[in-house]
């Protein structure tokens, strides 16, 4: 029981890095390089998965991550792609959201 709940708040703080990394890398694309929201948001989204991947291997599981687990890592971020894209959108288009702060 103490290792779950070592594993939970371990899985918390690389959820708080992993967001914190996505949504800077998002600023630099959309903000300072220009690019356009919905390709920031998704390229940012990518370079974070790719290191949320090492850091829940790594650090939250302690396991070693492989290239048959990193295959099968994107199957667990599927829907999340699709609705955070999906939620963009529709807060910019829709609601009238700054892109800036959409995601």
């Amino acid at each position: 029981m103490k290792r779950t709940r070592q594993e939970f708040i371990r899985f918390i703080v690389v959820g708080v890095i992993n967001t914190t990394h996505y949504y800077i890398s998002y600023l630099i694309l959309h903000e300072i390089l220009g690019i356009h929201y919905m390709t920031a948001h998704i390229t940012g989204f990518l370079i974070s998965f790719i290191i949320s991947f090492f850091l829940n291997a790594y650090f939250t599981f302690e396991i070693k991550p492989t290239w048959s687990k990193f295959l099968q890592f994107p199957f667990t971020q599927a829907f999340n792609i699709i609705a955070s894209s999906i939620c963009v959108y529709m807060f910019v288009e829709l609601f009238g959201i700054d892109s800036t702060f959409a995601p």
